[in-house]
């Protein structure tokens, strides 16, 4: 698998189709992969997250799910081919699933939202085979009866709507207990496929602006994580940027 070393980390130079091939390859010889995006709040949250930073490092898949890691690939001369947003690969794999009988388990968010999220996969896609789904509220207590459930669905994939870092968090911890070969955080993606929250229209999306979109909908609560993040990415950006060419004039 191609990748490219940004951020300490080496991230696949695929398009969409290259990572949808790779996940299923490892899908039919059941390899365990933990599968996460950067963006540009998480790179900066890994800079003071040690622990998610390994748990990242880690990981055999790691996608540039926003446009400002793509450009900041451009930048360093280490160029991704293309954004693989996480929202827009958990609708592809769902859609080979239906056609290739891969088992789904979905985990995270309300109730309602993830009972929703099921239903409009399953009408949209009725040959779809959903291994079982589970709200994301729990506890410890809770923990062996969620993880027995999920080694028993035989679930192919399995998607997490946790935020981060507790997503990553969560899969470091009990992946090998679960037994899904592939496992993927979705952060919010539930939401919005559900329809509590809505995407950013397709332009905004190309121009790096679904952050601001999304912070426009709930501005107190995303502020730290956008408008102070996306800063810090920047100076990040910048920092490895002159590293490159630095150690390029040595």
């Amino acid at each position: 698998m191609r990748t490219v070393r940004i951020f300490d980390c080496d991230v696949a130079a695929l398009t969409m189709e290259e990572t949808i091939k790779e996940i299923e390859g490892r899908i039919q010889k059941r390899e365990k992969t933990q599968h996460v995006v950067i963006n540009a709040g998480k790179v900066a949250l890994m800079e003071k997250d040690e622990k998610l930073k390994d748990i990242v490092k880690s990981c055999p898949i790691i996608n540039a799910d926003g446009q400002s890691v793509v450009w900041a690939s451009k930048l360093m001369g280490r160029p991704v081919p293309e954004r693989v947003a996480g929202i827009d690969l958990m609708g592809k794999l769902i859609e080979v699933s239906a056609r290739k009988g891969y088992r789904i388990y979905f985990f995270g968010a309300k109730e309602e939202v993830v009972k929703k999220v099921v239903k409009v996969y399953k009408d949209k896609y009725p040959n779809l085979n959903v291994a079982g789904y589970r709200n994301g509220y729990f506890t410890e207590a809770d923990m062996p009866s969620i993880i027995e459930d999920m080694k028993n669905s035989k679930a192919d994939i399995l998607f997490v709507a946790f935020s981060s870092p507790k997503k990553e968090y969560w899969l470091a911890k009990y992946m090998d207990a679960i037994d899904i070969p592939f496992c993927m955080g979705v952060g919010g993606s539930f939401d919005v496929v559900s329809g509590k929250t809505r995407r950013a229209p397709k332009w905004m999306q190309r121009t790096g602006l679904e952050w601001y979109y999304r912070f426009m909908q709930e501005p107190h609560r995303m502020f730290k994580r956008y408008l102070v993040g996306n800063a810090k990415f920047i100076d990040l950006v910048l920092q490895e940027r002159f590293h490159i060419h630095g150690k390029g004039r040595a």
